[in-house]
């Protein structure tokens, strides 16, 4: 048995694997996140850790204890964990949609080596940021610093004992020499910390230790069980649903929306919109993110409208014509990553009438999240970079309106695969694969991801999306300035 273990946003999902990669059973448990103001987010470690470690209780039966074999991690990006000289959790994690580092973020973009060297630019999520906010605003804090991890890294290092970090997840640090996959001494100079605070860089499939004799027992499960570093859940989640070649590009739709492309080589966006990353796979990809996605359609259905019938608004979307009938939603709720990088971007409704109403806000929700990772897919095409195939997974994969929306948007076949669960699928892959059930992730990925469903575009829906997108495009450029004001 294969333990991944995806440590998300607003919960951690727990995925049991066979050797053959059949999931036998999956558990979650939810955790409170902190929004100090508009657009500062923090969690407790601590949390992490409970609720991760009474999943295993619980999804371990007695049988499942003596064949666990591997356990792997898939990790909410770029969040500040730090522990002070006797492992003590310093102050609750500044988490990857925080933006309280714009000042930060402009200090070290004015660096002329600093795109040359990490691949990409710096951006409010990123960690590196964070690190020097944290000097300025915090010095008492800063000053106790003995390790920084990222949130999985957390986890691993209270399983296992080992202070590490793999290279997906280290290349969204933003110190990270990306193309030779190790830290950058110019970075961390620039940030005035110690190396050694950073742990050992590892790829997302290599065995970093075994359980602590101390979590075996109360776990109840042997000692000799494999601890394998895992990746960013972006990264991971690629591997989850078989991204993992190039032209097979990965459509996430979670709290936020991604869109991933895998490369055998280095590459970079010379204008720094996508970012350019290390992949679980030993390879690299170029990724566009959102901040709002299924976020966005969470906040129109839980905070707008009081409800948790999710059923009910896909019907409603589903009664609109693409289009919405002339009504768009720009979804920057927490300001946005790509192509904009602006953390004072806002959510807006345009083109609202009085021949509008719920249902068309609820399909313009679903429409903007589209027509936002459009431009992402838009940037990769302007890289030479091919699609031939687009692969969907995360909670928004859940809806067939969603998923044709965005067959229809992107002109592209949309492909569901034999398991919605992503991430936490990926980092039992990678379970398996650093316990050698497996030779390779591709060999993993070859034998237990397989196509379900293929949702075509609509030729006639193509053709008013292609219209609204060339409207759409122009909303943001106009509003800038004024987001700024308010």
């Amino acid at each position: 048995m294969y333990l991944g273990i995806d440590l998300g946003t607003s919960s951690v999902k727990l995925l049991l694997m066979d050797r053959k990669g059949v999931v036998k059973k999956t558990v979650s448990n939810d955790y409170p996140i902190t929004y100090l103001n508009d657009n500062w987010a923090e969690q407790n470690p601590e949390d992490w850790w409970n609720a991760t470690f009474d999943g295993i209780k619980n999804i371990l039966k007695d049988e499942d204890r003596s064949a666990l074999n591997g356990i792997s991690f898939s990790g909410q990006m770029h969040g500040l964990v730090i522990l002070d000289e006797i492992d003590q959790v310093i102050r609750p994690a500044i988490l990857w949609c925080d933006q309280r580092t714009e000042e930060e973020c402009k200090e070290m973009n004015s660096l002329e080596w600093l795109y040359d060297i990490t691949g990409n630019q710096a951006l409010t999520g990123f960690t590196a940021p964070k690190i020097l906010w944290l000097k300025k605003n915090e010095p008492n804090n800063f000053k106790k610093i003995k390790k920084i991890m990222l949130p999985k890294d957390y986890i691993a290092y209270k399983l296992s004992g080992v202070h590490g970090i793999d290279v997906s997840d280290a290349s969204g640090t933003l110190m990270l020499n990306v193309e030779k996959r190790e830290w950058s001494k110019e970075v961390v100079e620039f940030l005035d910390i110690d190396e050694r605070c950073l742990g050992k860089v590892f790829e997302s499939y290599e065995v970093i230790g075994k359980i602590k004799e101390s979590v075996s027992n109360e776990l109840e499960i042997s000692k000799e069980v494999n601890i394998v570093m895992g990746g960013g859940d972006q990264a991971v989640g690629a591997v989850g649903v078989g991204a993992i070649e190039e032209g097979v590009i990965s459509l996430a739709l979670g709290t936020s929306g991604v869109i991933f492309s895998p490369s055998k080589r280095y590459l970079r966006d010379e204008d720094c919109r996508l970012h350019s990353f290390c992949d679980s796979t030993g390879k690299y990809h170029q990724m566009g993110v959102i901040l709002s996605a299924s976020g966005a359609f969470k906040w129109w259905v839980e905070e707008v409208n009081n409800s948790k019938d999710y059923v009910e608004f896909n019907r409603m979307a589903n009664e609109i014509k693409a289009g919405s009938e002339g009504l768009y939603f720009l979804p920057y709720l927490i300001g946005e990553r790509t192509p904009h990088n602006d953390a004072s971007a806002k959510g807006s409704f345009i083109g609202l009438s009085l021949n509008h109403g719920k249902k068309h806000m609820t399909r313009s929700v679903m429409e903007g999240v589209a027509y936002a990772l459009r431009d992402s897919f838009e940037l990769l095409k302007e890289m030479g970079i091919g699609c031939e195939k687009i692969r969907v997974s995360g909670g928004g994969a859940k809806s067939q309106v969603w998923k044709q929306i965005f067959a229809d948007v992107l002109n592209k076949d949309i492909i569901t695969i034999n398991t919605a669960e992503g991430p936490a699928l990926g980092a039992a892959i990678l379970a398996s694969v650093g316990s050698r059930e497996y030779s390779s992730v591709e060999e993993a990925c070859q034998k237990i991801i397989k196509e379900v469903e293929v949702t075509k575009p609509s030729l006639k829906n193509v053709e008013i999306y292609e219209k609204n997108y060339s409207i759409f495009k122009e909303m943001y450029p106009a509003l800038k300035e004024i987001y700024r004001k308010i």
